[in-house]
């Protein structure tokens, strides 16, 4: 059984159930980077560069979708929005949570 410690936001939400809807934990970005991070940092393992916390909301973002003109410098920022929409579809944001790590300590 591999063990890994992660750090995440005091206040970050408890990690919820595999197929709850997420609540912006931020356990799987920490862990491992989604397809489309792993193109752009070129690493499989976590914690995910582009993972925000956000104290306003209480819970972690994905950077790459709140602000793709960040990491991606290319592109335009009239193109932002669509790339929002394809970024949403290939993480497959708000289908729900996917990640069966399970977390010990949490607090």
């Amino acid at each position: 059984m591999d063990e890994q410690i992660i750090h995440l936001h005091r206040s970050a939400p408890a990690k919820p159930p595999v197929g709850a809807p997420c609540n912006g934990c931020g356990v799987c970005c920490a862990v491992s980077t989604c397809p489309v991070a792993r193109l752009r940092f070129l690493r499989a393992a976590g914690p995910c560069p582009a993972l925000a916390w956000s104290a306003e909301q209480g819970r972690y973002l994905c950077g790459l979708l709140q602000s793709p003109g960040r990491y991606f410098a290319w592109l335009p920022r009239r193109a932002e929005d669509i790339a929002r929409r394809l970024l949403s579809r290939w993480i497959a944001a708000g289908v729900g949570c996917d990640c069966d790590v399970e977390v010990g300590n949490q607090h």
